[in-house]
């Protein structure tokens, strides 16, 4: 599993980003990106984390909680924001789908 530093140094390797750039994104200072990304027992200012989480554009519980990866939850949250704009009668549409497809096979509740 990932560190926060190591998640942090990745997304902004993708990003072709230095660390100059992440900080000024985030409104930071080069040495604390760089002492995010590369001292792992340090203790970190989470307004400072929710900062860079807005800059990378991931939450900030898929840079500290380890078993979440920022794909996973970038994902998870992409679809949210756009469940959340579908109108009432859509997102009933969805849920019942949902619903249908968490179903255990076979059951009264399987469509299929």
């Amino acid at each position: 599993m990932k560190t926060t530093g190591e998640k942090i140094r990745e997304l902004r390797v993708q990003k072709g980003w230095s660390l100059d750039k992440l900080a000024s994104l985030s409104n930071t200072h080069k040495s604390y990106v760089w002492e995010m990304e590369n001292r792992p027992n340090k203790m970190l200012d989470m307004n400072k984390i929710k900062a860079v989480a807005e800059a990378l554009g991931v939450t900030v519980r898929s840079l500290v909680d380890e078993s979440v990866t920022a794909e996973e939850e970038g994902a998870a949250t992409g679809f949210f924001r756009k469940f959340k704009k579908l109108d009432d009668r859509d997102q009933r549409v969805i849920e019942e789908m949902m619903k249908a497809l968490s179903a255990p096979k076979g059951s009264e509740e399987d469509p299929l």
